[in-house]
């Protein structure tokens, strides 16, 4: 199937095993073009159309997500349960490994492509969206970006299959926004690194098999004394604490990461000693384009209801769409959600340049994750006391668009990044 776009039609038995994903149509074409596709170039400039990858990608999530998401994301979210059943069979689709390279086992598409399956995937079920992205964009995305040669071979071929869960840790318990005042430490120790401290809200924290962590080997609020190390679960002395009790984003396990004198060989360590901090911000200008993405496909799925819904809807002997307050509502959430794309792909053409996107992921991630929420809060008013309820969709949107405006940098710090670009 698709998903063989993404892993180069490696195995048929795979593709047969897929091809129910896709439309008849869109199968033959694949099996006539094959690695054809993936021959396209990344254009420069920014393209208002979607490009025949992005269609294939979205075409697939949706029938994926129809068969594999849809019929259980309630249930998963009543019980907080992370599916990572789901996540293997993402996997052997391409989907946790979309920007690492084909080499290492994965999809080897740019970020144009990485904002479509996430938009596409949170459109369905925010909580599976946002642990796609911080597996793809943080623990990967940080190997993939400063890991050497030996550590990208090691762990990039289980991440991009989806054989291995990510996580990432740089949150603690004092230190949300104020990173650079970590307590977690890291002592030198001969050819290793004893390592003390803990981390929280931490995106797979319980069932992540490998963990980039981000520890502190000088002094206080330095920015260059802090180090990125990789971590296997198993690790002597690296355990997982308490599992959070979320409002929103419930299949996404969110727990603590707990070091005790954990020993980690300098094998592990990625880049230089103190590079650890500097790394991390670089990272986040990627993973606020995955908030942006996220925050798009819940802003997407709430519209998208909500106007369903008010076409169904009839007071007065007439569909509720036809009042022009119903219709005035939904017309400010197209146009907020367009804005929100032309920001979000644009953040994402800059990154495919290999260019600067320091401000621009921030300002699409700001814009995205407010309007997420005002979409959805509107989502809600226009369903009524219907969407107060379970038995439908947006209060569940509702619920996991808040989390947008708060990981990977509160609104208030994107604010803080933006100003500090634009008066510099």
């Amino acid at each position: 199937m698709i998903g063989y776009l993404f892993k180069g039609f490696q195995s048929q038995t795979n593709i047969r095993l897929y091809s129910d994903y896709i439309p008849l149509l869109l199968w033959n074409i694949l099996k006539e073009t094959k690695m054809a596709v993936l021959a396209e170039s990344i254009e420069t400039g920014i393209n208002f159309e979607e490009s025949e990858n992005q269609k294939m990608i979205a075409q697939m999530v949706q029938d994926f997500g129809k068969k594999e998401i849809t019929p259980k994301m309630m249930e998963w979210d009543e019980s907080q349960e992370f599916p990572v059943p789901l996540f293997k069979k993402m996997g052997a689709l391409g989907l946790m490994g979309v920007l690492v390279p084909e080499e290492y086992g994965g999809a080897g598409f740019s970020y144009s492509e990485y904002v479509t399956a996430i938009s596409e995937i949170s459109k369905i079920d925010g909580s599976i969206g946002l642990s796609v992205a911080a597996h793809n964009s943080l623990c990967t995305g940080h190997i993939l970006q400063f890991g050497n040669e030996e550590q990208k071979s090691k762990y990039l071929p289980k991440l991009a299959t989806g054989e291995w869960i990510g996580a990432w840790g740089l949150t603690e318990p004092n230190t949300g926004s104020d990173a650079g005042n970590m307590r977690t430490v890291a002592i030198k120790d001969g050819d290793y690194y004893i390592l003390n401290g803990a981390k929280n809200f931490i995106t797979h924290g319980k069932s992540g098999n490998v963990a980039v962590v981000i520890a502190r080997t000088g002094e206080i609020g330095d920015s260059h004394a802090m180090t990125s190390f990789i971590i296997e679960k198993g690790t002597p002395g690296f355990t997982s604490g308490k599992k959070e009790n979320k409002l929103g984003m419930r299949a996404s396990e969110t727990a603590e990461l707990i070091f005790t004198d954990c020993r980690v060989h300098k094998s592990q360590v990625m880049g230089n000693e103190g590079d650890g901090f500097v790394q991390s911000l670089k990272v986040l200008d990627g993973g606020r384009i995955s908030i942006a993405a996220l925050g798009l496909g819940i802003a997407m799925g709430a519209y998208e209801a909500a106007l369903k819904y008010s076409k169904e809807r009839h007071q007065f002997n007439k569909p509720i769409s036809s009042f022009q307050g119903i219709a005035f509502k939904l017309a400010d959430m197209a146009t907020k959600i367009e804005a929100a794309r032309l920001l979000t792909f644009r953040a994402a053409d800059l990154k495919n340049q290999g260019r600067s996107v320091n401000k621009e992921s921030a300002m699409a991630k700001l814009y995205t994750s407010e309007v997420a929420v005002e979409v959805a809060n509107e989502a809600v008013q226009i369903f009524g006391g219907y969407g107060y309820i379970k038995d439908f969709p947006v209060e569940k949107y509702y619920r996991d668009a808040k989390l947008c405006t708060i990981g990977e940098g509160t609104s208030e710090i994107q604010k803080l990044v933006i100003s500090r670009a634009i008066l510099k």
